[in-house]
């Protein structure tokens, strides 16, 4: 029975992972902090799952809880901060984690890491991206995009060391065990707080490709090479109309301005640069909102058989798991 180490696996992500490799067949070790809601992932039972305490920024820990000669190493840890003030811990968690692991998984002779990045490595473009475009991420003003490139940077000098690894690129994700991330439009737009479309667009991906592509990746990835995972074009005004509509509430017919959204950014920031708390939206996140982010998934699909899935599939299976989770209450 094939054994992988998981690191992120109490995440929106990970926990689908983890539940996939289960599915499959497999046994895995989950790295976690003392604070990580388990509950998710406990119901698979202890003979599937094996829990382990530890931080990818403390590389003792890391060590300790990795077992021998892993079938597979999954990093799917990072830290999703949109917020400059979080920079410097975001580039500790995303880069220097992703060293440690990268580091770990050497010593511990890991038959295979695969790499959890984002389309965000790429940095911002104004056409859609595939595995050929240059990345402009490492030189970008936004912390994610910079330090999600930099940790592939990391991937890559262990791959030159002799570490066998490849390398994932989602674009936004939707799916089951997301609360905060696009789950946040249909929580908002339930609550009836989502005032605001913004202009861009971007490229969407279910979570249950992007886990089942995960396993294919352990076999088929090619070492040192990425795999975008996207499939479905959409504006966010079509994203927040079908949340609208599973909601019962008015269909929006407009975004904002560019201008606007990006207003609402500097004054987010100005407020928490004040409160200490994180904004609501920073200028960050104004930009990504106001840009169309896009990847095309040819080489996903060839290599590893990945399947796009609708976006109205992708809102829909979000929405059911939040209500059934009492989380549109």
């Amino acid at each position: 029975m094939p054994h992988a180490f998981v690191t992120g696996g109490t995440g929106f992500v990970g926990i689908n992972l983890i539940r996939h490799l289960v599915e499959e067949g497999w046994t895995a070790t989950v790295l976690h902090r003392e604070s990580s809601r388990l509950e998710p992932l406990r119901e698979l039972g202890t003979d599937a799952v094996r829990f382990a305490v530890g931080d990818i920024t403390d590389a003792d820990s890391l060590l300790r809880a990795m077992p021998e000669t892993p079938d597979a190493v999954f990093h799917a840890a990072a830290d999703l901060s949109f917020w400059s003030r979080n920079n410097a811990e975001q580039e500790r968690i995303n880069v220097g984690g992703t060293r440690n692991v990268v580091a770990a998984a050497l010593a511990k002779r890991a038959r295979r890491l695969v790499h959890t990045s984002s389309i965000a490595a790429f940095g911002m473009h104004d056409d859609p991206v595939d595995e050929s475009t240059p990345e402009n991420a490492t030189r970008s003003w936004i912390g994610y995009l910079r330090t999600k490139a930099l940790a592939e940077v990391e991937v890559r000098r262990g791959i030159e060391r002799g570490l066998d690894a490849t390398i994932l690129n989602p674009a936004n994700i939707m799916g089951p065990y997301d609360r905060t991330g696009w789950a946040a439009v249909i929580r908002q737009t339930h609550a009836g707080k989502f005032k605001g479309v913004p202009p861009g667009s971007g490229s969407f991906c279910h979570v249950r490709e992007v886990v089942r592509v995960h396993l294919r990746a352990v076999e088929r990835g090619g070492r040192g090479e990425n795999h975008l995972l996207g499939g479905v074009d959409a504006s966010y005004l079509d994203l927040a109309r079908i949340a609208a509509e599973l909601c019962g509430k008015p269909l929006p017919t407009k975004t904002v301005s560019p201008f606007v959204v990006k207003l609402f950014g500097r004054l987010g920031a100005a407020v928490a640069a004040v409160t200490g708390k994180p904004p609501l939206i920073s200028p960050e996140m104004a930009a990504l909102a106001s840009s169309n982010v896009r990847c095309r998934s040819d080489k996903a699909v060839r290599v590893l058989g990945y399947a796009p899935v609708p976006l109205r599939t992708m809102v829909e299976d979000s929405h059911r798991w939040l209500a059934a989770n009492g989380l549109l209450g």
